[in-house]
């Protein structure tokens, strides 16, 4: 006898739900391949690559990184790594873990979480001194921390420094978390908050911040170098493997970077033509905001000092405990190597000076 057909209504959804997945499978991909080279031979620890990847954020704490790569193109027509702008924390993390960058600018005490949860990363040296401040609106009644009770305060992640440092705040005010509302936001969505008054402070790397300054509607609370004296918030940190497998390759990067950090701050002429560059070439800014930043005033973030300091992370750690986001299961020798620059006044300045200058 024949089979008599009959229609299952869910066949067409089906079929229909396969094509949609297969569909988002095939442009996942694509993207994959074609942006982020996920499928692409690489091994980036032990430096097969000509030019390893570095990434950064469109951050002062990150200045270093596109000063070291514009100089050395200008000097040598090359540069000795491929610096790569991410836009958040949460990407520039990711891309650090999965190899594809080996190393990276990153916050302090996110790279020490890492190695706590047993990833593989060494901070070489540091990214700035100071560089960070609390502002609020300027039509506000804050004027000091204790006029912050019960207000909200955005800062940019949980592993932020800029988040200890509002906790530091706190204690020295003989105040508690409980006392405020802290909530996680993007730095380059601070300003418009700031604004619209949807936050009562905020607080990140520069020069989100400034640029509530020069907009006419942001105050300074205070400057981190104020209330803590050589502030750290990033810093620079490669893959272990790197270290033990071309061990060289990281000297390089760790010269380049300590160079860039004494020719900025050798002389405010060099500030305001990093200023210039790396706005166009690199962070896609407006030159107004680092001119401001580098010179209002010379202090607001400093280039030098940068070698690693077991006590400046004692206190992050400490400070990390009590905030909650570290465990205290990874101490300075295990989430840093110092050994790259072991003597800060040996480091000498690129020599190089603008065409415009010489």
């Amino acid at each position: 006898m024949r089979r008599k057909f009959t229609y299952q209504p869910m066949t067409f959804r089906k079929t229909v739900l396969l094509v949609a997945v297969g569909n988002l499978i095939a442009i996942t991909l694509l993207h994959s391949v074609l942006n982020l080279h996920v499928f692409a031979r690489r091994n980036p620890a032990n430096g097969t690559r000509q030019k390893f990847r570095i990434g950064f954020l469109p951050v002062t704490c990150h200045l270093t990184c596109p000063v070291t790569d514009f100089i050395n193109k200008q000097m040598t027509g090359d540069s000795i790594f491929e610096p790569v702008r991410f836009n958040g924390w949460p990407e520039l993390k990711e891309a650090y873990l999965s190899a594809y960058t080996p190393a990276t600018f990153i916050l302090a005490p996110m790279a020490m979480a890492l190695r706590e949860q047993g990833v593989p990363i060494k901070i070489v040296y540091l990214g700035h001194r100071d560089g960070s401040a609390v502002m609020v609106h300027k039509d506000s009644q804050i004027y000091r921390m204790e006029d912050l009770r019960g207000k909200r305060i955005a800062v940019p992640n949980r592993f932020s420094n800029q988040r200890l440092l509002v906790f530091r705040a706190l204690k020295q005010a003989g105040m508690l978390i409980k006392d405020i509302e802290l909530v996680e936001m993007p730095p380059p969505d601070m300003p418009a908050a700031l604004y619209a008054k949807a936050v009562d402070a905020i607080s990140s790397g520069e020069p989100f911040m400034a640029q509530t300054e020069l907009d006419g509607y942001g105050r300074v609370l205070w400057l981190t170098k104020d209330v803590w004296p050589n502030f750290i918030s990033c810093v620079l940190a490669v893959h272990e493997d790197m270290i033990k497998n071309n061990r060289p390759t990281v000297q390089r990067l760790v010269d380049g970077i300590s160079k860039s950090g004494k020719w900025i701050d050798q002389s405010m002429d060099h500030r305001m033509e990093a200023a210039q560059f790396v706005s166009k070439f690199y962070y896609n800014q407006n030159p107004r905001l680092l001119t401001f930043v580098l010179s209002k005033p010379p202090d607001r973030v400093k280039y030098t000092n940068l070698t690693l300091r077991k006590p400046d992370f004692d206190e992050i750690e400490e400070l990390g405990r009590e905030a909650g986001i570290l465990n205290g299961t990874a101490h300075f020798e295990d989430y840093t190597d110092a050994s790259f620059v072991t003597d800060e006044t040996a480091v000498q300045p690129y020599a190089w000076e603008p065409p415009t200058r010489r």
